[in-house]
């Protein structure tokens, strides 16, 4: 007796010699939102890499310090007209000098000179000092003159007197070494100043200033040294340093 099983044929798995297993490799696929959110991430970080890299150059670069006059206090003015027309003189100078950067500043020099109308008058100096960074000094000094004479400018100063302000010329310069890590650079900064006083209150009227000594122009000499092709006030600033 058979029965239905026994007409059913069985092959075995695998049993094709020719059957090949193929194993197709995909990418790894990532969702649209986490490849947004991983480009975003690199845009960031490309970003705070740029702004450190120019905050460091903007906090290392060296700057100029500044040199202002913050006071002029016209003592005492009084004329002579013999034997020659003369002037005696007395001012009271109060200089700023700040420094800008994120280092100690040490000078070594301090002058101011004083004209009118583009004649010098005279000139003070004052001895080295010490700024710390971003820091501010105050230097006092008197200026007396007595017997300039005056003659080619006698009726603008009677004019000037007349009005009630006096203009004068000031020249501020300062010579130092900024420190910046373990290195000393050489700076140098000289400003030019119009300072308009007044003769009933002596005090500053307005100023009008601007620098005559570009910094970095002087530092890079005082590091290449004078070369040919440049103007004489550069050949003139290699000597100083």
């Amino acid at each position: 007796m058979t029965t239905s099983h026994d007409n059913l044929v069985y092959a075995p798995i695998g049993g094709d010699p020719n059957y090949q297993n193929v194993v197709v490799l995909l990418p790894v696929y990532y969702p649209r939102r986490r490849r947004l959110l991983y480009r975003l991430c690199n845009a960031f970080l490309a970003c705070a890499v740029f702004l450190s890299i120019s905050a460091a150059v903007y906090l290392l670069y060296p700057s100029d310090p500044t040199v202002q006059v913050v006071g002029l206090h016209l003592n005492s003015v009084q004329v002579h007209t013999s034997p020659v027309i003369s002037l005696d003189l007395s001012l009271d100078l109060t200089i700023r000098v700040r420094n800008r950067d994120f280092f100690s500043f040490s000078y070594t020099s301090l002058t101011a000179s004083v004209g009118y109308r583009g004649r010098r008058l005279g000139f003070v100096n004052s001895s080295g000092g010490y700024l710390r960074a971003r820091g501010s000094s105050y230097i006092n000094a008197t200026l007396d003159l007595d017997g300039i004479e005056v003659l080619h400018d006698v009726f603008y100063l009677l004019e000037d007197l007349a009005r009630g302000s006096i203009p004068f010329d000031t020249v501020s310069e300062v010579r130092g070494k900024l420190g910046l890590f373990f290195f000393e650079i050489p700076l140098k900064a000289r400003v030019s100043c119009e300072v308009y006083v007044n003769t009933s209150n002596q005090t500053i009227i307005h100023q009008d200033c601007y620098p005559m000594v570009a910094l970095l122009e002087l530092f890079v000499i005082c590091l290449t040294g004078p070369m040919k092709g440049v103007s004489g006030r550069q050949q003139a600033f290699g000597f100083l340093c």
